[in-house]
């Protein structure tokens, strides 16, 4: 039984002790928590607080509700997400795009939707695209998944002009990647900002991810430029926070001849 504490509630203590057992490893992925009555006769306390214990770590993604079943923890590999490999150069022969063929070769079971309209984009877009408004974007619209389950968004937003009668505007995937097919149409990316912040989700990236409640959200934008300084594209990914690892490769710091920085 917890003992009474007056900083935190029985609740609290409860949720405390199940989250520790967690994530040292004392309940594995798949494993089914104590159930509702469980926690009720073990800790002398009433139903709703039991509940609401366990509310709290499928509020953190720790654990999942599978009714009538009960509760287990939340068996979550996730996924190295890597910026740096957005401007990578794929053969113009590859089979499937770099999301599929590198997670196929870590071996998950990745698969896309794919979905593509001519839109007048957001403002947010509009700014980084320099489109006035009434001017259109055409936009590529995916949710990637793993084992089945969505992992993130990717949403590509090209000014109307730029991609007009490419295989950009149809709805499959581009196997030698969006990049190659601009560069092949004479727009050449020669730079790439890339902004990062997190955020809680919107209603809708809660609905297109399947988000447990609570779950946080990295916005990952990327704006991709021509030699001129022109906006080629404005690319929007939303990574779930439970999901994945963002990892930044870098050189390291150049040494003067005494070896000093």
């Amino acid at each position: 039984m917890v003992s009474r504490s007056a900083s935190r509630s029985v609740k609290e203590q409860i949720a405390d002790e199940l989250r520790a057992a967690v994530l040292d490893g004392s309940l594995a992925p798949g494993d089914r928590l104590p159930t509702e009555a469980d926690l009720i006769e073990r800790h002398q306390v009433a139903r709703n607080t039991a509940r609401d214990a366990l509310a709290m770590l499928v509020n953190e993604g720790l654990i999942v509700a599978r009714r009538p079943h009960g509760y287990f923890v939340r068996d979550r590999q996730r996924m190295d997400y890597r910026p740096q490999s957005d401007l990578s150069v794929h053969p113009a022969d590859a089979p499937q795009d770099v999301f599929l063929t590198e997670q196929g070769l870590a071996g998950r079971e990745p698969s896309q939707s794919i979905d593509v309209s001519i839109v007048e984009p957001p403002p947010e877009v509009a700014k980084r695209l320099k489109l006035n408004p009434g001017e259109f974007a055409v936009v590529r619209r995916r949710v990637r998944f793993l084992g089945g389950e969505p992992f993130y968004s990717n949403d590509s937003f090209f000014p109307l002009p730029v991609v007009q009668d490419t295989p950009i505007m149809a709805p499959h995937d581009i196997s030698r990647g969006a990049n190659r097919v601009l560069a092949d149409h004479g727009h050449v990316q020669v730079k790439a900002t890339d902004e990062i912040f997190v955020r809680m989700p919107t209603p809708d990236e809660v609905k297109r991810l399947d988000l447990a409640p609570g779950t946080p959200v990295a916005v990952h934008i990327i704006t991709g430029y021509g030699p001129s300084g022109e906006p080629l594209r404005c690319v929007l990914n939303i990574l779930p926070g439970d999901r994945h690892v963002i990892i930044y490769d870098r050189p390291g710091y150049p040494l003067d001849q005494d070896g000093a920085e």
